[in-house]
């Protein structure tokens, strides 16, 4: 059965773009425009991982992560945030939110592959 990863970001053709990619290795995704609409598409179901942007209208990278962590659903769901943020308090931010790991935009396909295959359990 396909791993199932749920990209949230508030640019369409950047999850279109990691969906592509996501999709070519064999995975199924639930996409997210925002945190407060992937927050309403968690309704049980296993998500094996979560790729999730900072700067969002209506709900932030940050605030996301600390929510789904409050879900007992998906508390031990990994998070990796795609994001232009680079500077090291935004990360120390995310990671005590729980995020696992930080990618930097731009980035690109075969990176964002090999992080995903390291988080998503077999």
């Amino acid at each position: 059965m396909a791993k199932t990863i749920m990209i949230v970001d508030d640019s369409a053709s950047l999850r279109q773009v990691v969906s592509i990619a996501l999709r070519g290795a064999g995975y199924e995704v639930i996409e997210g425009s925002d945190g407060a609409d992937a927050l309403k598409k968690l309704t049980g179901q296993k998500i094996h991982l979560i790729v999730s942007d900072v700067n969002m209208p209506n709900m932030d990278g940050i605030s996301f992560v600390k929510a789904v962590k409050q879900l007992p659903a998906y508390r031990f769901t990994p998070i990796v945030m795609l994001t232009t943020e680079s500077q090291d308090d935004k990360k120390r931010e995310g990671q005590a939110a729980g995020a696992k790991a930080w990618m930097v935009k731009p980035f690109n396909p075969p990176q964002l592959l090999s992080v995903v295959q390291k988080l998503v359990l077999p």
